[in-house]
Order: structure tokens, then C-alpha cells, then sequence
């Protein structure tokens, strides 16, 4: 009797040569004199109910694509496919139908509820928006998604400033699951928290995930916290990803100059491997975003780049290519 294939997972979203340009403008009359790329050709696929770590210096345009990817910010160019439909283009009614399917937890738990609703305002917020729940209904709602992050139901009447930064992050978890959510965007939700308190609320969204079946896009740039938490993770620089491999590879085998000077940086809780681990130091400034090199964006930091003096580090962008199976990557010299 032959074996019943098992089907891949699906994609649920697919982002394809996503641009997010902001204009400058300068002089008396306030002319458009370019733009600073925040996101410039970034292409990637999350297949429903798994986790992809997007990973990159400050500034490299992280933040910026996972707002995009929920129309916080209207693309440039390229495609946001949910589901096969395309929500960049979609009219503002058809978007806020969709919204409740796409949710956000946001970096600073503290700037991101409202100081003057209570706990059971903010989490109930979009269920008044959404649905057309009763009173007695959204309370029932609330102190089952209080439950559900671990948070006890006598908080409901109390307002953020009463928490702690721990407790304040489980309530924007609770307020983003209060839709029942396909996909949550992590922005850097455990940045602000202290080291002691990250593992727990990492632990409780790989909880939420294996209950609920969710989807993350997990934005970070603690790399020990990604390998944990994310199946495949992508390196971005300067607007671009320069690497998109699954967890396991990317950590053991990097293939990018930048993703081997990220790793490097990592420290490893065995001394004897840490004192003999190489190190890969990157030497200059992250170019501006309003004027990115010509060729590959990470030539002028590259050491592969220095060292081999190729031409087309400095002349050509690299060619997006699948160096491996499943393993992903931008530039000229990777092997």
C-alpha cells in the first residue's frame, strides 16, 4: 500500500520585491530631491503556522516591513499577497475587512497602550471595532484572553501604569489576539523587557502559537532569541535581505559575509569555544539609506569584498540565488 503524501504547509503570506521609499524634500519650494530606501526589493514567504525571524542592524529597515507587510505603510512598489490576494492595492474598506485577520505586537508595551483606558478597555477596544459583540459578551471575551496570557482577571478595571513592562507586553498579546489573527507581526516585542522577563514572554507566544495555530513574522535583532523562537530567518541590511535559510542551517553554516559578522557577535555560553571563536569585526558606517552603494549594499563594510578586491561587489547587485536547498543568498562570492 503506497504512503500518503504529506502536503507542505501553504503559504499564507508571500511578499514579492516590496519597496517602501519615503521622499526628501528641500529648498524654499519644497521640491522632491530623492529618497531615503527604506525597503528596497525585499522578497520573502511564510507558510502558515510557522515562525520567520527577521534579523538585522537598527535602521536596516526591519520595523518598516513588517508595518508594510499590514498596510501601516503603503508600499512604493511590489505585492503583499495574504493569502494569494493582494492587500497593497487593496481600497480602504476592503483593507479594514482584512484587519482583523493581521495584527501587530509592538516594541514598547508602555508607549503602545493608552495611559487613560483600563486593562479591559484597551483589549476590548477591537472587538467594538470588529464585531458586533454584546457588553456582557466582549467582558467574557476579555477575561478569557486575560487567561489565556497568563494574566489574572481582577486586573481588568487597572490601568498600564500599574504594571510592570512584563505584564504591560502580555496585554498588547491579549489585545492582539482578541480577533482571533492568522498573522502577528512581532515588532521587537521583548527589546524593551528585562533579560529575565524575555524568555517568559518568548515562551508564552510559542505557547499561543502551538494552541492557536498562529504565524509569526518575529522581528529582532537578538539573534539567541530568534534561533530559539523562528523555524527559517532572514538577514536584512540596508533596505535588502542578504540571507534566508532555515533555522538550523544559517546558524550552523552562514553563508553571507554579514550573516558570519552577525553570528561572530553572538557570544557562546562555553568558554573554551568562546575564547577560540573567530571573529569577523565590520569596519566603517552602514551607508545612508538615501544613497545606497552602487553594486552590493554591504560592499563597503564587506571583508570578502576588501580581501578579493571583485569588481562586481562594488559595480553589479548581486543576483538573489538559492545556494543550497532551502538556504537563500545575495552576493557575488558566497560558495
Amino acid at each position: 500500500m503506497p504512503e500518503t503524501a504529506i502536503a507542505a504547509p501553504e503559504a499564507l503570506l508571500r511578499v514579492e520585491d516590496l519597496k517602501i521609499h519615503f521622499p526628501i524634500y528641500d529648498g524654499l519650494f519644497r521640491r522632491k530631491v530623492g529618497d531615503v530606501k527604506a525597503v528596497d526589493g525585499v522578497s520573502f514567504e511564510i507558510k502558515r503556522g510557522e515562525t520567520l525571524g527577521l534579523v538585522g542592524e537598527s535602521g536596516c529597515g526591519k520595523s518598516t516591513t513588517g508595518r508594510a507587510v499590514l498596510r501601516l505603510y503603503d508600499p512604493t512598489a511590489g505585492a503583499v499577497n495574504f493569502e494569494d490576494r493582494d492587500i497593497a492595492s487593496l481600497p480602504a474598506n476592503e483593507m479594514r475587512a482584512m484587519r482583523p485577520r493581521m495584527q501587530m505586537i509592538f516594541q514598547d508595551p508602555q508607549a503602545s497602550l493608552n495611559p487613560r483606558m483600563t486593562v479591559g478597555a484597551i483589549i476590548a477596544e477591537p472587538l467594538m471595532e470588529h464585531t458586533k459583540m454584546s457588553a456582557g459578551e466582549r467582558k467574557d471575551k476579555v477575561a478569557e484572553l486575560l487567561d489565556q496570557v497568563g494574566l489574572s482577571r481582577d486586573f481588568i478595571n487597572r490601568f498600564p501604569h500599574e504594571f510592570s513592562g512584563g505584564q504591560r507586553q502580555r496585554i498588547g498579546i491579549a489585545r492582539a489576539l482578541a480577533l482571533d489573527p492568522d498573522l502577528i507581526v512581532c515588532d521587537e516585542p521583548i527589546a524593551a523587557l528585562d533579560v529575565s522577563i524575555q524568555a517568559q514572554v518568548v515562551n508564552l507566544l510559542e505557547d499561543l502559537q502551538h494552541r492557536l495555530g498562529l504565524t509569526y513574522l518575529f522581528i529582532s535583532h537578538d539573534l539567541s532569541m530568534v534561533r530559539h523562537i523562528a523555524d527559517r530567518v532572514a538577514v536584512m541590511y540596508l533596505g535588502k535581505i542578504m540571507e534566508l535559510a532555515p533555522m538550523g542551517k544559517l546558524f550552523a553554516s552562514p553563508r553571507h559575509p554579514y550573516t558570519q559578522a552577525l553570528l561572530s557577535a553572538v557570544p557562546v555560553a562555553d568558554p573554551k569555544i568562546e575564547a577560540n571563536r573567530k571573529r569577523v569585526i565590520l569596519t566603517g558606517d552602514v551607508p545612508s539609506p538615501a544613497n545606497p552603494p552602487e553594486g552590493c549594499v554591504f560592499c563597503t563594510r564587506c571583508p570578502l569584498a576588501k580581501k578579493t578586491n571583485d569588481k562586481r561587489c562594488f559595480t553589479i547587485p548581486p543576483e538573489w540565488r538559492e545556494i543550497e536547498q532551502d538556504q537563500f543568498v545575495a552576493c557575488h562570492l558566497a560558495e
